[in-house]
């Protein structure tokens, strides 16, 4: 029998602690320990408590998830799922959470509120399990409030042909790891395609976001967009993303809103495409995330003569699609996340 998961929630409206807490309690393996209006009343619970995960609502007027997070996560590592809202400023605020040290989030449905709560509440459900997994503990003693390098790699190994093509996949835990790794990408470094599995709404934020932290510029892909040198698309919220190959260049291909292993987007499409159409001009990486999504794409494009890697288990938050995707013999080796830039920059230019 599954232990049972000990869920702490924090939220200032006692309607939405209520809703959480009795949505949660549907599941046999998840118990609410207790609810907080506030993260300072949060804050004393944890201690006393003791929880296995943390719900956390984006918006509270005495201080939002965001600057709890940052306070919390140094001193106290602990999984979080954050609440969020869908408007800008909420998606906003979620993106940063993400880089303060969440695990993920689910957002609040806007219409259609009573089918679009019981969604929610199954979708909470799933990620707090996930959630109760997560290895967080290397936010002990970090500062999180500080999200970019500052600093970007000189790397000289760097893609000099502009037929090179690099694949990543992430899912639970990838926004901070997507970051890390393409912070060190030099501005030349080979065309870059990535599925992190997020809602629609917030790949292009989060696009956004790591354009302005990246020497390559940063995109949310749109139908058509050539791959090149310089360049790295995000797959964007809810769609299928393919890469195919147009004349002499590569381009992507958006379309497509039925789940494959079990995500839109999948990275299974996206480096099945990849082995089909660039074969042996392409180099991937996955990174930490639950489940086994891009496994079987992987394997494809080492078929095809690809080199593949994934993350390692003692940095990966989830160590689950990294771990499938070594077990089936589609990742070469396991790479801890501070090493996976170099290794695919290496891999490019011939090197392992």
């Amino acid at each position: 029998m599954a232990p049972v998961i000990r869920v702490l929630i924090v939220d200032d409206s006692a309607l939405v602690r209520n809703i959480l807490s009795q949505g949660l309690s549907m599941d046999p393996n998840i118990e609410v320990v207790g609810t907080a209006a506030d993260p300072y009343i949060a804050r004393d619970k944890i201690v006393e408590l003791q929880p296995d995960v943390l719900t956390l609502d984006v918006e509270m007027p005495r201080m939002d998830g965001v600057a709890f997070l940052r306070k919390l996560m140094p001193q106290f590592p602990l999984p979080v799922v954050m609440v969020s809202s869908l408007t800008q400023r909420g998606k906003q605020i979620t993106m940063e959470a993400l880089d303060s040290g969440a695990v993920d989030f689910v957002a609040k449905p806007t219409s259609n509120v009573a089918a679009g709560l019981n969604a929610m509440l199954m979708e909470l459900r799933s990620k707090v399990k996930i959630a109760s997994t997560a290895n967080v503990s290397h936010w002990k003693g970090k500062h999180p409030a500080v999200t970019a390098s500052g600093a970007h790699s000189t790397s000289t190994a760097l893609a000099e042909s502009t037929d090179k093509v690099i694949a990543i996949g992430a899912s639970t835990g990838g926004t901070e790891a997507i970051r890390r790794v393409i912070e060190k990408f030099p501005a030349p470094t080979a065309g870059t395609v990535i599925v992190q599995h997020m809602p629609s709404g917030f790949t292009k934020m989060f696009s956004d976001r790591l354009n302005q932290l990246c020497q390559m510029q940063v995109k949310e892909a749109e139908n058509g967009d050539r791959l090149r040198s310089g360049l790295i698309l995000i797959a964007p919220g809810g769609k299928q993303l393919e890469v195919i190959r147009s004349g002499g260049f590569y381009e992507v291909r958006i379309g497509g809103e039925e789940k494959v292993s079990g995500h839109c987007p999948s990275v299974d499409v996206m480096m099945r495409s990849v082995a089909k159409h660039v074969g042996a001009n392409a180099v991937a990486a996955m990174l930490t995330g639950m489940g086994q999504d891009g496994a079987e794409g992987m394997l494809a494009m080492k078929q095809a003569g690809g080199h593949c890697i994934a993350q390692d288990e003692a940095s990966s938050v989830v160590f689950g699609m990294p771990r499938v995707a070594y077990e089936k013999g589609g990742a070469e080796r396991l790479v801890p996340l501070d090493n996976i830039a170099q290794s695919l920059l290496s891999m490019l230019t011939g090197g392992k």
